[in-house]
């Protein structure tokens, strides 16, 4: 079949779901706003957010180092704002002053030399997480890799496009094709219809198509020409800045801690909100850092080394047995150092049981990072490495290394922590990231998935509130757009406790919660807020002007709980 080349050769993706949950977000947010929040989602934000380390440094010292930094760098130049100024700017809302924000650029249109058959384009085809990456201002590594056109040479110009998903015969979802594959770029490539629209960007082939298959990492396509420019911050003033949404941010100043105070953030990985609620403690107090997975709580012990931070301390506890058994030693943490080489302090270590498997968001982290950095080299440094390899590399990777492979640290073990034991309790449960950004394919949940990772969350909840003694702060957010796991945690939580009330938060730029309710096909109905409790609650809109992930924050008082 013929194709205009111009609707093809572009970046416009179709952001596919489940037919029952798309009736379901159309429900909740009428159809033209949903379709509106579904493109969004497959776009970057328009800019990089920065958190500075006021501990450290300040951010008009930051914003210097970055502006020297970029316009040394051949894509800082290409970040220049049309009227020549600087892309680096400080936040303007009150409170939030050591923020930067480096704005990108984008979509643009690539011009790909496709104006006839005879200049159609050599392609690389890369996997949709590889994609996402990308869009996010990174390379295309080795392992992104899937198919490749034919005579491809090192130095080459090739197009980058993307495979998605498709539908298969009994419901399921796969690429449908081996890696390895070869394109022709012509209409009878049975791949051709399925890349229209999904191309990303022209760069210069760093391996030749044999190269590509055959070694295990390393930089496949320097992609100089984006549909998105954004800058990369990797290993850019470590410890000075952490790079994290703006709504994440946001939720460590609803927390309102103070100095002094015992916080305990009950998912704490990768460590973001943690040491955020640290610097705005001024780094005086304490608190517990806990997440399930034991080289989880070492990323977060490092990150806190690394920003010089000493109030932190970590434990590896499963949210869903936070509150210690009556008769059992509770506290059992692990202290972090606040000098470089991130040394550590144990103290107790209890047994405990393994939680439940990790949420789909954490997988999609581990999975981009097996696509950006590729599997280790072999030890003789050769580039070839064995398929059973690769596999073992690869599930290292995506599942988190082995308690024998983990290096240096040790995460101390809880039976948890008695009730009424700390001050302010941040709960920023495991969801199904359905506002994270950019996101190419949704395919995957269902409606009860959808259902399931809300009473999931609603089990974490009941764990929380009773960590807040009288008086304290509870505060729940998630990163997904999905109101079974948003407004109706909320009306549960309201419902059950009785003492819980909604309370306002500083700053407030997020949009009202969702009100009413939502009757399923099923006969289940699902309960949202109650008219006024919507301008308590903070919804993050992807598609509003601020341009930023999907995200929900509920702030909770916890009144007398007799």
């Amino acid at each position: 079949m013929e194709m205009n080349p111009s609707s093809r050769y572009c970046y416009d993706p179709v952001l596919r779901w489940d037919p029952e949950v798309e009736d379901y977000f159309n429900k909740a947010y009428g159809p033209d706003h949903f379709a509106r929040i579904s493109k969004a989602l497959t776009r970057p934000s328009s800019y990089s957010c920065i958190r500075v380390n006021t501990v450290k440094t300040t951010s008009d010292a930051v914003i210097e180092k970055l502006k020297k930094i970029l316009n040394d760098s051949e894509d800082g130049l290409k970040l220049v704002q049309s009227d020549g100024s600087s892309p680096i700017s400080k936040c303007q809302i009150p409170g939030l002053e050591y923020v930067v924000f480096v704005n990108g650029s984008g979509p643009h249109i690539i011009e790909y030399g496709s104006s006839g058959l005879e200049n159609i384009p050599k392609e690389v085809l890369v996997s949709r997480k590889c994609a996402e990456a990308v869009l996010r201002g990174a390379q295309v590594y080795v392992p992104g890799v899937l198919a490749c056109t034919a005579h491809v040479e090192k130095g080459d110009a090739v197009a980058v496009c993307v495979a998605m998903e498709q539908p298969g015969d009994e419901g399921d979802w796969s690429v449908n094709m081996t890696r390895g594959t070869t394109l022709q770029g012509l209409p009878t490539d049975p791949f051709y219809c399925e890349r229209s629209g999904l191309y990303i960007g022209m760069g210069t082939a760093m391996l030749s198509r044999a190269g590509m298959f055959r070694v295990s990492h390393g930089v496949a396509v320097d992609l100089s020409n984006r549909v998105f420019r954004l800058p990369s911050f990797h290993n850019v003033l470590e410890g000075e800045i952490f790079l994290q949404n703006l709504p994440s941010i946001v939720a460590a100043h609803a927390l309102d801690p103070q100095k002094g105070e015992r916080i305990l953030d009950m998912c704490a990985a990768p460590g973001g909100k943690t040491t955020a609620i640290a610097i705005l403690m001024n780094d005086e107090g304490e608190i517990v850092a806990a997440d399930r997975s034991h080289n989880k709580v070492l990323d977060v012990q490092r990150l806190s080394a690394e920003m010089g931070l000493t109030c932190i301390t970590t434990c590896k506890l499963d949210a869903l047995k936070s509150v210690c058994l009556p008769n059992t030693l509770c506290d059992s943490t692990t202290s972090v150092n606040g000098d470089n080489n991130g040394s550590i302090t144990s103290h107790s270590e209890l047994s405990s049981n393994e939680g439940m498997t990790s949420d789909a968001s954490r997988r999609s982290e581990a999975e981009k990072s097996w696509e950006e950095n590729g599997s280790t080299k072999q030890p003789n440094g050769g580039d070839n490495i064995s398929q059973s390899e690769i596999r073992k590399n690869k599930g290292r990777l995506k599942n988190g290394r082995g308690r024998t492979q983990s290096q240096g640290g040790r995460a101390g073990k809880s039976k948890g922590f008695s009730p009424n034991s700390f001050d302010r309790v941040l709960l920023d449960a495991p969801c199904s990231a359905l506002g994270l950004r950019p996101r190419l394919f949704a395919g995957l949940e269902t409606v009860i998935s959808l259902r399931n990772h809300g009473r999931y969350q609603r089990k974490m909840f009941d764990q929380a509130v009773q960590l807040v003694r009288v008086g304290g702060v509870l505060v729940y957010s998630t990163c997904t757009i999905n109101p079974s796991e948003n407004e109706a945690v909320v009306r549960y939580a309201l419902d059950k406790y009785k003492f819980l009330s909604l309370a306002p938060q500083h700053p407030r730029i997020g949009g009202p919660g969702l009100v009413g309710r939502c009757e399923f096909p099923d006969g289940y109905v699902e309960e949202w807020l109650k008219p006024g409790e919507e301008e308590m609650v903070q919804k993050f809109d992807p598609s509003s002007e601020l341009d930023t992930i999907g995200f929900f924050i509920a702030k909770f008082s916890v009144g007398p709980k007799d």
